[in-house]
């Protein structure tokens, strides 16, 4: 599988990694040694990075296949306080029509009101 992958190419770059450093201690004048330790700790990074993405992934599915529980101020009953619920507001669509074509504002977003009913008594489209 995957992970016998992963464990294989973690074991071979880390041993790789491990003689470019006892090189590299010994030779630290020598550009070759210094290279082959660079790309080692390269490889090193690459095969860690992929193991990061597979833990990630696995507590991910492990997240995801639990239930998310309910929010505590949808689960707890009304109270009998003064904030309104979204369900006692009024609806916009429910309002009567604006035959003055007046700018209305609505949580901070500006819009022009559809003058519909106008529009069907006239019997015309505009």
């Amino acid at each position: 599988p995957f992970m016998d992958e992963i464990q294989t190419r973690l074991q071979e770059t880390s041993k790789t990694c491990l003689d470019a450093y006892t090189i590299w201690v010994e030779k630290k004048k020598d550009s070759k040694a210094q290279e082959d330790l660079s790309a080692a700790i390269h490889e090193l990074r690459k095969v860690s990075s992929r193991l990061e993405i597979e833990l990630a992934i696995s507590e991910r599915d492990q997240v995801t296949s639990k239930p998310l529980p309910i929010p505590s101020h949808r689960s707890n009953p009304k109270r009998g306080g003064n904030a309104p619920q979204s369900a006692d507001l009024p609806n916009m669509d429910d309002l009567p029509p604006d035959t003055s074509g007046a700018v209305i504002q609505n949580k901070g977003v500006q819009r022009r009101r559809r003058n519909t009913q106008r529009k069907a008594e006239e019997g015309g489209n505009e």
